[in-house]
């Protein structure tokens, strides 16, 4: 007797089974590729349907090149560390300790006047209108308090604009120390590391620390590490897995709490990076964080049952491609594994001088192509324009933003480096030109939420 299995059940026993012989190899000549490409130096970790099926280090522990990774090492995470925070913030809230629509001022009263506009649900999702004092000072936990003690207004109404720095998370900290009564480290190993048995996680180990991957240039110099603010998680490939599974499987938060905790402005991220949901089911969850030369992502396609968690010490800007060869690879797709960054290659030249910086991206246009990824060359102008703004080079950031603009096939990214080029010229003390730019970014994509709240600021 043949035993006949409907269509659609035989699709899902096909997708739980593990990947193939020939496609670890594929993996493995992905990675080989990548790391000979010198765009992929780290540590690697996939998972399909809660099982690890891939794990490897590839490459070295520091710039002197002699000593190879292994999977225990622990790496910074960059913006990755801002979930523990906006998690932590979300377990209070289940437990009644605070709410999300609650002023600041109401835990935090020694801040000034403006705290009383400024929601808790605000600070996750950085649209609270509070504005980095000096992009070029040192972000300690005492020059952030001092700068917010010396805030005399917000730079927009809470809620109708996003501006993405550290000062809502430091504050975010500080309202779970207040409500919680323990130091921030204390609180993450006690409700989040511990409960998720993420045993290598640790908050602000020192990067010189043995059990930590060093960051290097592309030179193999060691990277000084530049964030002075508190607060960072360092920690494994495993360990972020685990945080992942964690999150994916509601055991720290509900499924509602995990939503308000993913809410995001348009075209921002929230506390988690980016989500996307069918009604109140997650499909994706994609978090990418990066700091002096540490570069990490955490990507999970749960229709796939998959997830990959990439970290590196020698940052590249190719972790988004590089998962997209290894998910092609697994799904039996084209594979293409990415090239050098055109961003990493002329932003210094371009930061000491603009005319350098951009003769040298042509040069690379015309006679580099098969060493260069040149597929999305308003992104790489963007992202420098952008590395050139936060230095306070504001006419130069408007002549980049310039280049990028025609460059630009989707209206969204125009709208965007339009955008830039009003925050450029704000920053400047021009208003007009300010306002003018804002303009053509609505006009570039009336949807754009954050040129939106930022004109009607300008026009009061």
């Amino acid at each position: 007797m043949t035993l006949k299995l409907p269509q659609r059940l035989i699709i899902c026993l096909i997708a739980l089974l593990p990947i193939t012989v020939n496609a670890q190899k594929q993996l493995d000549s992905i990675m080989q590729l990548a790391h000979k490409r010198g765009i992929f130096n780290g540590n690697l970790l996939i998972a399909q349907h809660g099982r690890i099926i891939y794990e490897r280090s590839f490459g070295y522990a520091d710039g002197t090149r002699t000593r190879p990774l292994t999977g225990d090492l622990k790496f910074d995470i960059g913006s990755v560390s801002k979930e523990f925070n906006g998690a932590s913030i979300l377990l209070l809230t289940q437990r009644g300790l605070l709410g999300l629509d609650d002023p600041i001022a109401k835990y935090l009263p020694e801040l000034p006047k403006w705290a009383q506009q400024v929601q808790i649900k605000h600070l996750i999702s950085y649209t609270s209108g509070i504005p980095v004092a000096d992009v070029l000072s040192a972000e300690t936990d005492s020059t952030i308090r001092k700068s917010l003690l010396q805030l005399k207004e917000l730079k927009f109404q809470p809620g109708t604009a996003y501006i993405y720095n550290h000062y809502n998370v430091y504050l975010q900290m500080r309202l779970i120390e207040k409500v919680s009564g323990m130091a921030y480290a204390d609180f993450l190993r006690k409700n989040i590391f511990l409960p998720c048995k993420m045993s290598g996680a640790a908050v602000d180990m020192p990067v010189s620390d043995p059990k930590m991957a060093k960051a290097f240039d592309l030179d193999g110099r060691n990277t000084l590490y530049a964030q002075s603010m508190s607060g960072w998680v360092r920690l494994t490939a495993r360990d972020l897995y685990r945080w992942s599974e964690a999150l994916q499987q509601n055991k720290l938060l509900t499924k509602a709490s995990f939503k308000q905790l993913a809410a995001n402005f348009p075209n921002g991220e929230s506390s988690i990076g980016t989500t996307g949901f069918a009604g109140d089911s997650l499909l994706w969850h994609r978090h990418q964080g990066s700091n002096s030369n540490y570069e990490a992502l955490l990507y999970s396609d749960l229709k796939r049952g998959l997830t990959v968690v990439l970290m590196t010490n020698n940052q590249q800007m190719k972790v988004d491609g590089i998962k997209n060869a290894l998910f092609a690879a697994i799904s039996g797709q084209p594979i293409n594994v990415p090239k050098r960054s055109v961003y990493l290659a002329i932003r210094e030249r371009t930061l000491a001088n603009v005319d350098s910086g951009l003769h040298y991206y042509r040069q690379i246009r015309s006679q580099q192509q098969d060493i260069f990824e040149l597929s999305f060359e308003a992104g790489d102008l963007i992202s420098t324009g952008k590395y050139l703004l936060r230095r306070n080079k504001f006419d130069d950031a408007i002549r980049i933003f310039a280049e990028a603009s025609p460059l630009c096939a989707k209206a969204g990214d125009r709208s965007y480096a339009y955008e830039l080029t009003a925050e450029s010229h704000l920053k400047k003390g021009d208003r007009q030109q300010a306002r003018s730019w804002y303009e053509q970014a609505m006009t570039a994509d009336p949807a754009n939420q954050n040129a939106k709240g930022m004109l009607a600021q300008l026009k009061e």
